[in-house]
């Protein structure tokens, strides 16, 4: 080969990597536009609608998930006949705040609480009601160790957004779950730690990406063995913003999805997301990285948590939670095949 031939080759050898690396850095780019830290309930983090889990394969986010119980780890650090079954409710929120949470709330464990912090309030009387302890907080601090965290059976997220935990919080969290712990993701769950790929592995592998104008609409129960759904209607009415979702949730057990028939008002989000078709996922559960999940991304109103039958679906939803929350915490058998 002459010279000048090698140096023809090695200049296409040169220009064919440096063309590989930079599909490898904006197929990186793009596929990380989902995590964006400038998303909140309502905006995107550039406006766009970016692939969904569907287009960019189902990830495994570094960690055994799906609907296998082979992805629990039991390492025996809860004792239920002797502690009985307690949860840690976490309200926290860096953005954005739901008005069913009520104003933020005071420093420690189990602050004071408002007629306003509705949520708070709901899920003490329903952890009374039904046999378990419910303490809540919105203070980072209490989530710092595993220790604090493996007093618990499961941990709840309610409408929690953005950048709600410190470093010390997440690694603590991490551990919880690798250690057979249980967890609950409600509604701006999904609105949270945009920027940490294992928490959106945590929900299903799925996030919050827009949603449509609140209205009521139809549920449809897709699975009716599960803890959380059984009992339930095949179909019942609610009203909520019904949230779309990019990535959309993979390797789970949908448990009920909406009809997007019944939106009169329509399913396309504020940016643009036309919403799911008829697989609509609103509930669904997965093991994930030893632990346990139970998400839905209803909860939006503060009249969801009313008794008086004034809230079309309210006592359906309040059942809904309940059992995600039990299953969770194993005190109900979790994410059944239906």
């Amino acid at each position: 080969m002459t010279s000048g031939a090698r140096a023809a080759r090695t200049a296409v050898s040169v220009v064919a990597a440096v063309g590989a690396t930079l599909l490898i850095a904006l197929a990186a780019f793009f596929g990380l536009q989902q995590h964006g830290d400038a998303r909140s309930e309502g905006a995107s983090a550039d406006g766009r609608h970016t692939r969904s889990a569907e287009e960019l394969g189902s990830p495994d986010y570094g960690v055994c998930r799906g609907v296998s119980a082979k992805c629990y780890h039991d390492w025996g650090n809860f004792s239920p006949g002797t502690d009985g079954y307690r949860v840690l409710l976490y309200t926290r929120t860096a953005g954005p705040r739901h008005a069913n949470l009520g104003p933020a709330l005071g420093g420690g464990l189990n602050p004071a609480l408002a007629d306003s912090n509705v949520v708070q309030k709901a899920l003490v009387e329903m952890g009374r009601k039904h046999g378990f302890t419910v303490d809540w907080t919105e203070d980072v601090t209490q989530l710092a160790t595993p220790a604090r965290l493996f007093r618990y059976n499961a941990v709840v997220f309610y409408s929690t957004s953005r950048d709600a935990l410190d470093d010390a919080a997440q690694t603590s969290l991490r551990q919880y779950i690798r250690g057979g712990g249980g967890f609950a993701g409600i509604h701006n769950a999904f609105g949270t730690e945009y920027n940490w790929p294992w928490y959106e592995g945590l929900l299903g592998g799925a996030n919050f990406y827009d949603h449509g104008p609140a209205q009521p609409g139809k549920v449809v129960v897709q699975n009716r063995r599960d803890s959380s759904t059984a009992g339930l209607p095949a179909r019942w009415n609610f009203s909520d913003e019904w949230y779309n979702l990019v990535p959309a949730p993979s390797k789970v057990r949908v448990l009920a999805t909406v009809d997007e028939s019944t939106l009169a008002e329509g399913v396309t989000g504020n940016q643009g997301h036309p919403g799911h078709g008829r697989n609509h996922p609103v509930a669904w559960c997965q093991y994930y990285d030893g632990g346990r999940a139970w998400l839905t991304t209803l909860g939006h109103d503060a009249a969801a948590f009313s008794t008086d039958g004034s809230f079309p679906g309210a006592e359906q939803f309040q059942r809904l939670i309940l059992g995600g929350i039990e299953s969770a915490m194993g005190r109900e058998p979790f994410c059944r095949a239906g």
